[in-house]
């Protein structure tokens, strides 16, 4: 029987972060879980095509959209299974024995890391503390925190929208009662936090979840997250 999972990346000029997160699906590949992996570039500039193809993946290329590249690679992935995880976030050893039980266990329902950033000192605990409770209650976890989801819940829910922002939160709304923590963590990029403070960017991430639940249009929430 083939491996079950197919393993979609977004990814736009990530070279730089790309070879690690790969280095940490290498455990999931050497146990036969890893059915097959699928880039989804939006266009990058750098070497990030160099990369993926240098590991054997399936490079699907488009818009830089987050969304549309979601959409994209789940359309490109064969498997029965598809573990969507952003470019910049690593998982722990731990995450091929947690997504087998969950495939196991809960085979209806998608599941979504424990975060954790990769810097140190309180604010990043706090901050990964609270997207953890977010998640835990109001069922409400990140892309960064990636979705394991079987293909036929993922077309009963209709799929990634093809959103540029909010795209994982407008997945985990249609998933509502069907999402659960996986037993393994993923470990996430704080460059954004760093470059532009805690608060700050914590601040905005939380008025931009508002914004959205209240109704705003993804692309001007896109254009507020940028600047």
């Amino acid at each position: 029987m083939r491996a079950p999972v197919s393993v979609v990346i977004p990814t736009f000029n990530s070279a730089e972060d790309l070879p690690a997160t790969l280095a940490s699906l290498g455990v999931g590949l050497q146990s036969g879980l890893v059915r097959e992996l699928v880039i989804s570039d939006g266009g990058s500039e750098d070497n990030t095509r160099l990369v993926a193809e240098s590991a054997g993946a399936n490079l699907v290329s488009g818009s830089a959209s987050r969304g549309e590249q979601l959409a994209r690679g789940a359309a490109a992935a064969g498997g029965e299974w598809m573990l969507f995880v952003h470019a910049d976030t690593r998982l722990d050893e731990r995450w091929p024995d947690a997504v087998t039980k969950h495939l196991r266990s809960f085979p209806d329902s998608a599941g979504y890391f424990h975060l954790a950033f990769r810097s140190e000192g309180m604010a990043p605990r706090i901050v990964a503390g609270w997207a953890n409770l977010r998640s835990r209650i109001f069922g409400l976890p990140y892309g960064d925190q990636g979705l394991l989801i079987s293909r036929t819940l993922y077309q009963e829910v209709g799929g990634y929208r093809e959103f540029p922002l909010m795209e994982d939160v407008a997945m985990a709304r249609a998933l509502r009662g069907r999402i659960r923590a996986l037993t393994a963590t993923a470990w996430t990029s704080a460059e954004r936090y760093r470059r532009r403070g805690w608060l700050r960017q914590g601040s905005r991430n939380l008025g931009l979840l508002i914004r959205f639940l209240l109704g705003a249009d993804p692309e001007r929430l896109r254009r507020a997250y940028t600047r």
